[in-house]
């Protein structure tokens, strides 16, 4: 018998796919990683930044922050502005997003108007929100024509100035959650639909019952969007109210703008970032494991 010669498998003709991914990951490790360990380091320092001496100060940046009274009410601004938001704009885009999927005239106008608000930058809203909610301003003069005998301060006014910041935040990202809503139900089974009303529920039955579960992915992940882009609100309030009246409407972005570059205390505003950080993505894991065990 003749023995039967194997043949060597041929070399795989794929690309090794790592010379592709190289540049990100030296971006990523090189860059962000890297800042994130100076950031944690430089918390550790008493230092302003300028002085060529560093003083070690260990743990007492972060012990601190939790007898920092203006720290805390960052922590509960937090919390008040990403419940507040989170709730109001996820509703009105879950109903425009509904109301869009049906038959309605100039629909493509309707959502490019809905979604501009998200596109707009900070910068150009802040001096129109500041106009309106002024004492002279524009609603206030829509009181006096009305003859409604209300005169606010809305910005100087501790409540009313975190008011006006929600209002803003949900007029401006509410097209983001309409966007993301609309993308989810255009998967949804259509028969699934119909075999609901043919069972007899009505539209709002079919609405809550079956159509808002199976965007559930969906509300997980503006879910995540929202605690980050909450814990890291920088631009809406320092540009509408700088964090005032007396810290009514400070967040942990701008208490470390105030920190870090106004007083130069950097060694604590790097501990108030390293627990940013750490509070962030504990958020974004607690969202996704409250999905999966919902998912069980």
């Amino acid at each position: 018998m003749k023995k039967i010669k194997k043949i060597k498998p041929l070399r795989s003709t794929k690309i090794n796919g790592l010379p592709w991914i190289l540049p990100a990951f030296a971006f990523v490790v090189g860059l962000i990683y890297y800042s994130i360990f100076y950031t944690f380091n430089l918390s550790t320092l008493d230092w302003n930044g300028l002085d060529p001496i560093q003083e070690k100060a260990g743990i007492s940046n972060y012990t601190d922050a939790f007898s920092d009274w203006v720290f805390l009410k960052a922590i509960k601004n937090t919390i008040v502005f990403f419940i507040s938001t989170f709730l109001i704009q996820n509703f009105l885009g879950f109903i425009l997003a509904a109301i869009l999927h049906t038959k309605v005239k100039l629909a493509t106008l309707h959502k490019c108007l809905i979604f501009i608000p998200t596109i707009l930058a900070p910068a150009t809203m802040a001096p129109v929100f500041r106009l309106l909610f002024s004492p002279q301003g524009m609603l206030q003069n829509l009181f006096d024509t009305l003859h409604l005998g209300i005169t606010v301060d809305w910005l100087a006014k501790p409540n009313s100035a975190l008011f006006v910041l929600m209002v803003v935040a949900i007029w401006q990202f509410t097209g983001m959650s309409f966007i993301l809503y609309y993308a989810a139900m255009s998967q949804i089974d259509k028969e699934m639909l119909e075999a609901a009303r043919l069972d007899g529920a009505g539209n709002f039955r079919t609405l809550f019952s079956m159509v808002l579960p199976n965007c559930k992915g969906t509300t997980v992940s503006l879910g995540m969007l929202g605690i980050i882009g909450a814990l890291k609100t920088f631009d809406i309030p320092y540009l509408i109210t700088t964090g005032g009246p007396n810290h009514a409407t400070e967040f942990l972005g701008t208490y470390i703008y105030t920190q870090g570059i106004t007083k130069s205390n950097l060694g604590y505003a790097a501990a108030i970032s390293v627990m940013l950080l750490i509070l962030a993505i504990c958020g974004a894991i607690l969202v996704n494991r409250g999905n999966k065990g919902d998912e069980r």
